[in-house]
């Protein structure tokens, strides 16, 4: 596609519209484009191709979501790349218009490999930052002997328990219900000499290693699609996907609230009273001043802009580093600490109009202790 149309115009759907209503809408367009019935219509062609790209994403939640908030680049940005060819559209969707056409196209494609799904394990300094990590997972392979095509010599034969058509039937009682053929996956052919490598499989299993890219301002939830990089298919087919969900370990004193990074800072009570420049470290472990006003209470919030998490589609603003602060109250005071706040104390009940008795019950405190002290 040279430009990128929307989507729900494509298929002639609404932004709310129901999965069942975008299926069916599909389902219109692809008999009414099916290359069968547009042989060398070149437009016809590339409506059959759109509306197949417009169809997987609209009817994926996780991609008509990612498309319905940042559009094409956003998909884009997660690695979507829709479809390589007829072969990948059949499949994928062949099932959907399979019974109205007899072209082996359609019927005879084999299914694309399996999806795979891995989790990957960041700090939490790496979810601020973004970071590159590589993972390993096991997953079946392209048979490099035989190419794929599960044959010692490249030679393919007519499958004899589907009859070259991909599909046996089953029936039960009145029922006949079709499916793809268990020694062929659907190609309608089968390796007479098979590979010694992959025993006629067209694929072996290895463990693979991915370097993966996670941007920086993921949480934990966040999903990364690798295109092409799940199981091969069988008989050449097209590969699956792997989806790479990201866990954000947990980091002591820092928190997250949507884009926001926050801090849970300590200050002394003389500080919260007559405010001051504190310095507070980042999750970077740099360090930031912060102005903490006069008279700041405990749990303040101080907000510093522009310094939270980025948006990892990059669309949004980032969010704030906001710093809370919990006002700590001396323990183990000194004798003129203690003179110095009740002092405090009685300047402050005087001030407010009250009766102070903290002068008075020091000084009879005092007595006492002498008395029984003596």
């Amino acid at each position: 596609m040279s430009s990128k149309a929307d989507y729900y115009s494509i298929l002639g759907v609404t932004k709310d519209s129901e999965p069942e209503a975008i299926k069916k809408a599909y389902r219109a367009m692809a008999l009414k484009y099916h290359p069968d019935r547009n042989q060398g219509d070149a437009e016809a062609e590339e409506r059959f191709k759109e509306a197949a790209e417009a169809y997987e994403v609209l009817s994926d939640p996780e991609k008509r979501n990612l498309y319905d908030q940042y559009g094409h680049e956003g998909l884009k940005r997660n690695g979507f790349q829709g479809f390589q060819g007829f072969g990948d559209i059949f499949s994928n969707f062949g099932d959907i218009f399979s019974d109205f056409f007899g072209s082996s196209s359609a019927r005879r494609a084999p299914k694309k490999g399996r999806d795979l799904g891995v989790e990957l394990n960041i700090d939490f300094v790496e979810s601020f930052t973004g970071v590159e990590k590589e993972i390993t997972i096991p997953r079946e392979e392209l048979c490099e002997a035989c190419n794929g095509t599960g044959s010692r010599s490249g030679a393919v034969s007519t499958c004899h328990q589907c009859g070259g058509q991909g599909q046996v039937f089953l029936s039960r009682g009145f029922f006949s219900m079709a499916t793809t053929c268990p020694k062929c996956h659907g190609s309608g052919e089968y390796a007479s000499d098979p590979c010694p490598e992959c025993r006629g499989a067209g694929r072996v299993r290895r463990q693979k290693t991915l370097s993966v890219k996670v941007p920086a301002g993921v949480n934990t939830g966040f999903r990364l699609l690798l295109r092409g990089q799940g199981e091969a298919g069988p008989q050449g087919a097209q590969a699956g996907d792997l989806y790479v969900e990201v866990a954000v370990r947990h980091q002591e004193a820092f928190s997250r609230e949507k884009n926001h990074l926050i801090l849970e800072h300590k200050i002394d009570m003389v500080t919260a009273a007559l405010g001051g420049l504190v310095e507070a470290p980042t999750v970077t472990g740099e360090k930031i001043s912060v102005k903490v006003p006069a008279g700041s209470q405990n749990g303040k919030l101080i907000r510093v802009p522009g310094q939270g998490f980025k948006d990892p589609s990059g669309y949004r603003q980032p969010g704030d580093f906001i710093v809370a602060l919990t006002v700590t109250i001396p323990k183990d005071l000194t004798e003129r600490q203690r003179e110095l706040l009740e002092e405090f104390g009685k300047i402050e009940d005087e001030k407010n109009g009250q009766f102070s008795l903290r002068g008075f019950t020091r000084k009879v405190g005092k007595k006492l202790k002498n008395v029984f002290n003596g």
